[in-house]
């Protein structure tokens, strides 16, 4: 999926096997859970798809229905995202973030603003598949405001993916900015969303350079200054993850374990999301802001077999 990720094709695979030692696992009273770390996280999201059909056509059941009721807790919650395709799982997770009592915004929020076009059209095409409904309707549902806009606006998909920067729009760009937020009494926040969600990476990170000259701000200051809430929230994970996105899944991991308890839906949707794209550099980020090695982290916060699969899937710190 990525280049850059902690999980990666096992050598000498075979999905049949791999398949009989899950079914034995899980054989009798009792799993033994060993052999689930040992099989899962070793494997790519590809190679988990062949064990499952392995596991329907030799054993004539479904893996994840059969694990599901064998496994719970956080544990169960790891291996069943690892069994599912990319744009299935976030399809899942958007989906219990939004049909909840409340709505978990950070979900939303860590999910949209982190895809590319290609990764959003394809979660939309997924969640109508998988949910019988239009994920555009449902955030519509749940949320409201400037906010329900932002998330609007990125699942539309029309961020300017290309390279092209235009001097004179970036500074036509970092001045609309300037003047909707820090110049005036109030916010514009459509002169935030224009620029921030429909702009390329190349393009934006200029404005922020700009943006700084004539603020004498960082734009994430500003936004912190300015916004609010949700709003405020989404606007600085587009930013970061326009920065530098690596760190912004480092400080969403560090953020979900420090102090007082975990953020365990956190923690899992990034470590399963992110193992087979750029959990390297989550990690070389985590050890560069905080001085300490994100396995440290989970291990101090995290017991059992849902450590020991997480740390597997960090690439098997000890």
């Amino acid at each position: 999926m990525g280049n850059r990720g902690t999980v990666t094709e096992a050598s000498g695979f075979s999905a049949d096997e791999d398949a009989q030692k899950l079914y034995s696992a899980m054989k009798g009273a009792g799993t033994n859970e060993a052999t689930i770390v040992e099989i899962l996280p070793r494997r790519t999201i590809a190679q988990r798809q062949k064990i499952k059909e392995a596991f329907k056509r030799t054993v004539g059941k479904d893996l994840i229905d059969e694990l599901k009721s064998e496994l719970t807790g956080n544990f169960e919650k790891v291996v069943v995202g690892l069994l599912m395709p990319a744009p299935v799982y976030d399809s899942y997770e958007l989906r219990n973030a939004i049909k909840g009592a409340g709505t978990e915004e950070a979900c939303l929020i860590d999910i949209l603003a982190s895809r590319n076009n290609a990764e959003i059209r394809e979660i939309i095409a997924t969640y109508k598949r998988e949910c019988q409904k239009s994920l555009e309707d449902d955030v519509c549902g749940d949320t409201s405001g400037m906010f329900q806009r932002v998330l609007v606006s990125l699942l539309a998909a029309g961020r300017d993916e290309s390279f092209k920067v235009d001097d004179a729009q970036v500074a036509q760009d970092a001045k609309d900015i300037f003047e909707a937020g820090e110049a005036r009494w109030g916010t514009d926040e459509v002169k935030f969303l224009t620029v921030l969600c429909a702009r390329n990476k190349n393009h934006l990170i200029q404005v922020f350079k700009d943006y700084q000259k004539i603020s004498g701000r960082d734009i994430e200051e500003s936004i912190k200054r300015e916004m609010s809430g949700c709003l405020e929230d989404v606007f600085l994970a587009i930013v970061k993850c326009l920065k530098n996105k690596p760190a912004f899944f480092a400080e969403r991991l560090y953020k979900s374990m420090k102090g007082l308890g975990t953020t365990d839906s956190v923690l899992i949707r990034i470590v399963v999301s992110r193992a087979e794209i750029d959990m390297l550099d989550i990690k070389a980020e985590f050890l560069r802001m905080y001085g300490k090695t994100l396995g440290s982290f989970i291990k101090g916060d995290t017991s059992g077999d849902y450590r020991k699969i997480l740390l597997e899937l960090c690439g098997g710190e000890k």
